[in-house]
């Protein structure tokens, strides 16, 4: 977009300004409101930025500038919804170690075959080595899936940027399961000889080891959790409820979160999850993780090394360096088994 003196400003679109899910929001008409990064010089709250595109003009109010994210209006004039006006002037937002610009070919390969929604700054890229055959192959092997709806945060490419992890700053990540999913999951842990649960990316890890300490919170009713209608696991939660759920089993937890959800009367659980996993984490669902491999002073870097042990990962690591595996979203995968 443009400011009045000509000058070029990107805007990176994140989430909505207030709670809506992004997938309801992207259905939204002019005016709308956005989270957003801005890269441009001499941005003040009040600036106006504008952009024109095949007849189609847009324009971009800074409502509130602050030092990580910006709220930014947007205004049109042709009653299309916002996704519309997304894809009529927008980018793929490609990783900032991809150094190119995004190619029409990146609309599909940076995507799994598996998405149903908008609303991720990224994809979950541990799903873009599956495919239909994939899928068709693992059902053959009685291999069952179970989906969740996952919105990749900004925060997936953010560095730790602190000396300590304490002082470090979480990104949270909205999350949506179904009902009858935790159910399904319930099922799996009450199978005596059961196999493995493999979660597809570390942000399906999160977002099933985030179910597990949301139920210990309604079970303690942590800070009166049960009476609030909605989901929210903060960073630290899972270790300050750590000895508390040492008797909690996972089978518990997820119980807990149905009778929850039967109050309230809620058939998807939408919240958000700022938990970090680091080495000293026990998980309590996820048995194997397949994942991508991930960059230094990263938090999910740190979460590979909490499932395997940080020995091991740095062993991984090694042996994937030595013999040029490729890294990050567009790289290799591999399937790592838990150390617990």
């Amino acid at each position: 977009m443009h400011k009045s003196s000509g000058g070029t400003v990107e805007v990176f679109i994140l989430s909505p300004a207030d709670a809506t899910p992004p997938p309801v929001a992207l259905t939204a008409t002019s005016p709308v409101q956005w989270k957003c990064l801005l890269r441009g010089k001499n941005l003040r709250e009040g600036t106006i930025l504008t952009a024109e595109h095949d007849n189609v003009q847009l324009t971009a109010t800074i409502i509130v500038r602050s030092e990580h994210t910006t709220i930014v209006e947007f205004t049109w004039f042709d009653g299309s919804e916002f996704a519309q006006i997304l894809d009529h002037f927008g980018h793929i937002p490609l990783p900032p170690y991809i150094k190119r610009d995004d190619t029409p070919a990146d609309a599909v390969r940076y995507q799994t075959v598996y998405a149903e929604s908008s609303g991720s700054v990224a994809a979950p890229t541990a799903g873009l080595h599956f495919t239909p055959e994939v899928f068709t192959a693992l059902s053959a092997k009685d291999i069952r899936r179970i989906s969740v709806n996952l919105t990749v945060g900004l925060g997936t490419f953010k560095p730790i940027d602190t000396d300590s992890i304490d002082n470090f700053r979480m990104h949270g990540e909205q999350i949506a399961v179904q009902r009858f999913e935790i159910q399904a999951v319930i099922s799996w842990l009450e199978q005596e000889a059961r196999r493995r649960f493999i979660c597809v990316g570390t942000t399906s890890i999160r977002t099933m080891e985030s179910l597990y300490w949301f139920g210990v919170r309604l079970i303690c009713n942590d800070h009166s959790a049960k009476e609030l209608p909605h989901f929210a696991l903060g960073q630290w939660d899972a270790y300050r409820l750590s000895e508390t759920a040492s008797t909690i089993s996972a089978v518990e937890s997820l119980r807990a979160i149905l009778e929850w959800m039967d109050i309230h009367t809620i058939t998807e659980l939408v919240g958000t999850t700022e938990i970090i996993i680091v080495p000293g984490y026990q998980f309590r669902i996820c048995t194997a993780l397949i994942t991508n491999f991930h960059q230094p002073h990263s938090t999910l870097i740190l979460l590979v090394a909490a499932f395997v042990g940080t020995a091991f990962q740095r062993a991984i690591y090694d042996s994937a360096l030595a013999n040029d595996y490729r890294f990050l979203s567009y790289g290799d995968s591999s399937l790592l088994l838990g150390a617990h």
